[in-house]
């Protein structure tokens, strides 16, 4: 697939053609090179992610490249999520919460969608959703499901826990009295015990132990386990974050049913910000949640203002965007039913389910 554009003449548009071309494995250095400098890339755009969707997921991924003059101006990583229940689509990117075309310039990253277009419809896709920060295609039906939250850390440890309002810092604070410690692990062993059993009594499928285990092994450094036990060395609760640039992205989570006694969770927060305060992170994206969820309220109490994510969707078929998630009625039946089931029938049909969902 090649697609060429014309740019219009302005004082940041430059006049040579955009040509947009698939990414080939020779690409992936120069690919991450890109998403270092640009300001509107993500930790979720970095090529590594090409390899986990395909790898672990088993979706076709199209990685596409806007080039002037052989000379990467322009990115937008895809994945083609095939599925009976839930549809067709091509998406960027899924499991992720980012990861929209970006670009040096305004024609760079009109040429991405006008090639991400053109390969939707090559391939018979229902929809084309692109999970964007901000509106790039406003015309597009769009979601407003979702939204973020992200903040500039204070410059020192005691600043950032004063920056706490008020009742959340006193959950800190019993969490702190109560003998709570965090610990950086290794492997995603512990977390992924306390993640997957949260999501079986939230009613929702697990993302397969692989799945972590690849994010460690191909993220290293900049994927981080932290573990919160108990004053008997228990774990209560622990988190996977991920790091990008001078940003901290806690991602997923999982508690025991004593975590809430401890204020273990909020604890856990806690400490992820002091310690990245004290490797000098400078922003903590405290990630996407749903308006009107309790992870909404939380980050709220934290004293996070949301933002609203423009998730916008080219439909091929129909005129209304699918809702496959749990804040859809139809679905509340299932979550129920999901509580119930044992944990043997979860943990073998969860992966099969989770992976058309993304």
């Amino acid at each position: 697939m090649l697609m060429e554009s014309r740019a219009v003449a302005t004082p940041r548009q430059p006049t040579q053609k955009v040509r947009v071309r698939p990414m080939q494995g020779r690409d992936e250095d120069a690919w991450d090179a890109f998403v270092d400098r640009s300001p509107g890339a993500t930790f979720f755009h970095q090529a590594r992610w090409r390899r986990i969707v395909e790898h672990v997921f088993h979706h076709r991924c199209h990685y596409l490249i806007a080039e002037r003059s052989d000379r990467i101006s322009g990115v937008l990583p895809l994945a083609q999520v095939r599925s009976r229940l839930f549809g067709h689509s091509l998406v960027s990117l899924p499991f992720c919460v980012y990861g929209g075309p970006v670009g040096d310039d305004e024609a760079a990253v009109s040429a991405l969608i006008d090639a991400a277009v053109e390969l939707g419809r090559a391939l018979g896709v229902d929809q084309l959703e692109l999970r964007n920060r901000d509106a790039l295609r406003p015309a597009w039906p769009h979601q407003d499901l979702y939204v973020t939250f992200r903040k500039p850390l204070e410059s020192s440890v005691e600043a950032n826990m004063s920056a706490i309002p008020r009742k959340q810092r006193a959950m800190v604070r019993k969490g702190i009295a109560r003998g709570l410690r965090s610990e950086r692990d290794g492997s995603a062993d512990r977390f992924f015990r306390l993640y997957s059993d949260n999501m079986h009594r939230h009613g929702t499928p697990a993302l397969p132990s692989r799945y972590f285990d690849a994010l460690l092994a191909e993220f290293g450094e900049a994927a981080e386990v932290l573990t919160v036990t108990d004053a008997t060395g228990v774990a209560v609760s622990s988190v996977l974050s991920f790091h990008f640039r001078d940003e901290v992205l806690p991602y997923y989570a999982g508690d025991t049913p004593r975590a809430r006694e401890f204020a273990a969770n909020d604890f856990k927060y806690w400490e992820l910000m002091r310690r990245a305060c004290e490797r000098g992170v400078r922003v903590f994206d405290y990630g996407r949640s749903k308006r009107g969820s309790g992870s909404y309220a939380f980050k709220k109490n934290w004293g996070f203002e949301p933002s609203p994510l423009a998730y916008e969707h080219h439909l091929y078929v129909g005129d209304t965007i699918p809702q496959h998630n749990p804040a859809n009625p139809r679905y509340r039946a299932l979550i129920g039913l999901w509580r119930r089931l044992p944990r043997p029938i979860v943990d073998t049909l969860g992966p099969m389910i989770v992976r058309n969902l993304g």
